[in-house]
C-alpha cells in the first residue's frame, strides 16, 4: 500500500510540475473525445458549495466564434487559434437558497425531498445571508458562484496534466464584450448564466524556457498547533 501511494503522490507531482500556463499550443495536435471527456468529467464531479453546482462549460470550437472572441480577449490572443478545446466556464446569476434554479436542482439533481429542501433552506438562507454576505448585490451573489467554478478549473487543468494535456487558465477579456457575444450567440440562457473565466486545452507547441517557480513552502503554509 505504500509503495502505491508513494507511486500516485509522484505521478501527482510530476504532473504538477509538468503543467505550464501555455501560451501557444501545437494546432496539428488534437486531444482525443474519450480524453477530453475524462477532462470535462473531471470539471463535473468537483465540489461546490453547499453542492449547487453552479456551472456550465462551454467548449467553443467554431472558428468564427474563436474569431470574435479573440478581438476581446487580450489574454488569449495565442491559445484562441491553436488551442485543441478552448473553454468558457460560465457561472449561475441567481443562485440564491429560494431560487427556481436552487429549489430544481435540490429536487431533481440531489433527489432531496420537499421537507428536507423545507429544513435545509434555514441553514442556506443563514449561510448566504449572515455568513457570507451574499445578498448586499447581485454582484456578491454572482462573485460567489464564479468563485466556485474555480474549483471545477483547478481539477480540469490538474487532470489534463496528469494524462499529459496543457492548459492556461485565461482572465484576461472584457467580461462585458464576451458576454455580449455569448448572448448573441444565444448561450447565456436568456441572461440566467455570465462568464467566470475561459481555459484552453492542447500541447504545447514548445518547452517553457524555465522550470517552474513558487514561492518555499515555509512562505505559504503555517501550522497552528
Amino acid at each position: 500500500m505504500t509503495d502505491k501511494n508513494t507511486e500516485k503522490k509522484e505521478q501527482i507531482l510530476d504532473a504538477m510540475n509538468f503543467r505550464h500556463a501555455t501560451k501557444k499550443f501545437d494546432s496539428q495536435k488534437m486531444i482525443s473525445k474519450d480524453d477530453f471527456d475524462f477532462i470535462l468529467e473531471c470539471g463535473r464531479l468537483s465540489p461546490s458549495s453547499v453542492g449547487y453546482e453552479p456551472w456550465k462549460f462551454l467548449v467553443i470550437q467554431s472558428p468564427e466564434l474563436r474569431a470574435k472572441l479573440k478581438e476581446v480577449s487580450w489574454g488569449a490572443q495565442g491559445q484562441l487559434p491553436t488551442a485543441s478545446h478552448f473553454v468558457i466556464i460560465l457561472a449561475r446569476k441567481n443562485m440564491r437558497y429560494d431560487s427556481e434554479q436552487v429549489l430544481s436542482h435540490l429536487r431533481n439533481v440531489k433527489e432531496m425531498p420537499d421537507e428536507v429542501i423545507k429544513a435545509a433552506s434555514v441553514r442556506y438562507r443563514s449561510f448566504q445571508e449572515e455568513d457570507m454576505k451574499l445578498f448586499e448585490s447581485e454582484r456578491a451573489l454572482f462573485d460567489w458562484a464564479c468563485k466556485q467554478t474555480y474549483i471545477a478549473l483547478g481539477n480540469m487543468m490538474t487532470a489534463a496534466a496528469q494524462i499529459g494535456i496543457d492548459s492556461c487558465p485565461i482572465e484576461g477579456f472584457d467580461y462585458s464584450a464576451v458576454n455580449k457575444i455569448l448572448e448573441a450567440e444565444g448561450l447565456l440562457e436568456s441572461g440566467q448564466l455570465g462568464t467566470s473565466v475561459m481555459a484552453a486545452f492542447g500541447y504545447r507547441a514548445e518547452d517553457p524556457h524555465r522550470g517552474k517557480t513558487r514561492k518555499e513552502m515555509k512562505d505559504v503554509a503555517q501550522w497552528v498547533l
